[in-house]
């Protein structure tokens, strides 16, 4: 099962074989795709996986980061989600999302072309403004995740773009205009994120209102790349709640 909930790209189908040498067997025909085993690395250490939830899955953490100590990678949370990056000498590890595993990841959610071309550009020029223009790097994050949610709900609930988003008052409003806020709240509420995925995406959605000149001024808030950093593994994690949303929608 965690194999299955893994968003992997062809979860593998258990043979009725010896379970360990099966299981040492199919990571083994994946070594030399990253993506797949990181996220079956986090997907270990999900606290949704164990009845008693952070107390045993921290521990699994503990002891997998032991081993992932040489390769200088680190499990770590987002809230509660797990997300692995890389180990740097001081603060959280730096996640670094892969333009192809993200590009493939989309595909299987979304099935306009052209929309996920266009996500992967701008995740590409965010990567490439992190350090050199972090103001608009933020920008371009909330950006990311308005794009990338409202397509993943209009192609799961196709009556949201026909009918429009329920929003809090009652009304419901244009799919032209829902915003990060409300795909925030849509998403949740049909089970695509866990609720610390989308409580942690607020601070990144809270950034974008320092477009406004003024806002800023008032606030005295200068962004740098470790702004930008944060900002990361609240992504990751959001990835990987689609992914376990798509994966048990299809039955997988």
């Amino acid at each position: 099962m965690l194999l299955r909930g893994a968003g992997w790209t062809n979860p593998p189908e258990y043979d009725g074989s010896g379970r360990v040498s099966w299981f040492v067997e199919v990571l083994t025909e994946r070594e030399d795709s990253r993506p797949e085993i990181e996220r079956f690395l986090c997907r270990v250490c999900d606290p949704l996986e164990y009845d008693d939830g952070m107390s045993t899955a921290d521990t699994v953490r503990q002891c997998l980061n032991q081993i992932l100590e040489p390769e200088r990678l680190e499990v770590s949370y987002a809230g509660s989600r797990p997300v692995i990056g890389e180990r740097v000498a001081q603060g959280q590890p730096r996640v670094v999302l892969e333009p192809g595993d993200v590009r493939e990841r989309l595909c299987r959610w979304i099935k306009d072309d052209k929309a996920v071309e266009l996500l992967i550009v701008r995740l590409v020029e965010v990567q490439e403004a992190e350090v050199r223009a972090p103001l608009l790097a933020l920008f371009g994050i909330g950006s990311f995740i308005e794009g990338l949610l409202y397509l993943v709900l209009v192609e799961r609930f196709p009556e949201l773009e026909q009918d429009g988003f329920p929003a809090q008052n009652g009304k419901r409003v244009p799919a032209k205009h829902a915003g990060l806020e409300l795909l925030l709240n849509i998403a949740h509420e049909r089970n695509l994120i866990q609720l610390d995925a989308k409580s942690f995406m607020e601070p990144i959605r809270n950034f974008r209102n320092y477009i406004h000149l003024r806002r800023q001024r008032e606030s005295d808030f200068i962004p740098d790349g470790d702004t930008v950093t944060m900002c990361w593994p609240p992504v990751q994690a959001l990835l990987n709640d689609l992914d376990a949303s798509a994966t048990e929608t299809s039955g997988v």
